[in-house]
């Protein structure tokens, strides 16, 4: 097998070394309290653990598979980089890209704001949080004169808890901070030659020392996440996202997937961070668990170009083309599931069928207000849209299986009406055996949130 795989002998268990691990059970029930360790398995059975419930819990499911499948288990190029620790942390981001130190910048300074993204990104922002704070308060920087700012756009607001968590509770609770708005608490700083009038979060730009903190992943549209996505969309306002995301964006050829340089949606991201006056960046890239395994820091665009090269390379996955069944997890962007169901899109049979896993209890995305701008213009109604729905189909022959305890009626109705729903996965194994009444071949993409096709950087 490619070393590109996760050593098959590692993935695929049998019954007495599995029983005694601590999973959530195979056969999940749809309720609040799951079991906390997986039964053994039954016979010739095989199976696949995998991670799920980003931000609630972190849990490791086991996927149980019939004994005569064969069972291919896809893993990204970067899936064995070490996790940093926090000396490395703090080492690597007093290196500096494009600036001077952070310790340097904050000298003398009276007003800090620091931006972070909310629970639909997998960044762990609180794992950087501590050395910025060390750097703020050699530097003679008092808490009080410290902001957090949650950046994430047009996305709903965030809570107390979910903050902690992002920030970690001891700098979450230090420190002030505040939600975003993209409809008030606006000033206009300019427009970009995109002809994008840019109106951003005016208490970011109060400040004299301004820091944005981003994870770095790869992106469909901005090329991969992160560094001016921290202001654009981040803290701007609902019209000048919608400027970005729907003038720029469908007029242009030059967005994609690792497109980064050359990218005029993220070129217009990056007008707006310059017109911001942003001093400082960290940028974070995860392994598979959301932990850190690069990080940079330094300006905003050139520490985030250096952590794209990396990311570029990092997040890339084989494929395994026409399987007969395609197992992609939407771990850790389960909000987004979108992005995990590209895998069976992708790389499925015709005649196959595709599991969808989304395994978070807040389903998926809830709240995106630029979404309810664009489905609610022309008079269009969500009557309009169930409508549109019922219309829907899935390709000839194909079956689709979308397995998760949190669904509720308008997020299925994301999917074609004969999509087929599970809220256990002795389900969701059962309507495979009837589909597949032999051997199947079997392509497992464990986190297919973040994994993703090999793609070059265009510059």
């Amino acid at each position: 097998m490619s070393s590109s795989y996760l050593d098959r002998r590692g993935f695929l268990k049998g019954a007495g070394t599995l029983a005694a691990v601590p999973l959530i059970g195979t056969a999940l029930a749809a309720e609040p309290y799951q079991p906390t360790r997986a039964p053994a398995l039954k016979g010739s059975a095989q199976s696949v653990v995998i991670p799920t419930h980003e931000w609630a819990g972190d849990l490791d499911e086991r996927l149980d598979f019939p004994g005569d499948w064969d069972i291919q288990v896809l893993q990204m190029r970067g899936s064995q980089s070490a996790v940093l620790s926090p000396q490395q942390i703090g080492a690597k981001l007093e290196q500096p890209i494009g600036s001077k130190s952070l310790r340097e910048l904050a000298v003398g300074k009276k007003r800090v704001a620091i931006t972070f993204d909310d629970l639909t990104r997998p960044t762990p922002s609180y794992t950087v949080m501590p050395w910025i704070a060390g750097e703020l308060q050699a530097a003679g920087i008092k808490d009080e004169d410290v902001l957090f700012i949650a950046a994430y756009g047009s996305h709903r607001a965030m809570t107390l808890t979910e903050v902690q968590q992002k920030l970690g509770k001891d700098i979450a609770n230090r420190y002030a901070w505040l939600n975003h708005n993209v409809f008030e608490n606006l000033k206009e700083v300019g427009v970009t030659s995109f002809k994008n009038r840019i109106r951003l979060n005016q208490t970011f730009l109060a400040a004299d020392l301004k820091i944005c903190v981003s994870g770095v992943k790869a992106h469909e549209q901005a090329g991969v996440s992160g560094g001016a996505k921290a202001i654009l969309p981040g803290l701007a306002s609902l019209d000048t996202i919608e400027y970005n995301h729907r003038t720029i964006l469908p007029n242009t050829h030059t967005a994609g997937t690792f497109k980064v340089f050359k990218n005029e949606m993220r070129l217009d991201m990056i007008e707006a961070a310059r017109m911001a006056k942003v001093d400082f960046s960290v940028q974070i890239v995860i392994n598979q668990k959301r932990r850190p395994a690069y990080v940079f820091s330094g300006d905003i665009t050139a520490a985030h170009q250096a952590a794209a090269r990396v990311a570029a390379n990092h997040y890339v996955t084989p494929s395994l083309k026409d399987a007969d069944i395609v197992v992609s997890n939407a771990y850790p962007v389960n909000n987004q599931a979108f992005r995990a169901r590209w895998w069976i899109d992708r790389t499925l049979r015709e005649g196959g069928t595709g599991v969808l896993i989304i395994q978070h209890p807040l389903g998926l995305d809830p709240i995106h207000w630029l979404g309810a701008r664009a489905s609610g213009k022309n008079g269009a109604t969500t009557f309009d849209m169930m409508e549109q729905h019922r219309k829907s189909k899935l390709p000839g022959g194909t079956g689709l299986v979308v397995y998760s305890q949190y669904l509720t009626r308008m997020m299925m109705n994301n999917y074609p009406p004969e999509t087929r729903f599970a809220t256990k996965w002795d389900e969701v194994v059962a309507i495979l055996r009837d589909r597949h009444k032999g051997g199947a071949r079997v392509a497992v993409y464990p986190y297919g949130g973040i994994q993703e096709e090999d793609t070059p950087l265009d510059g």
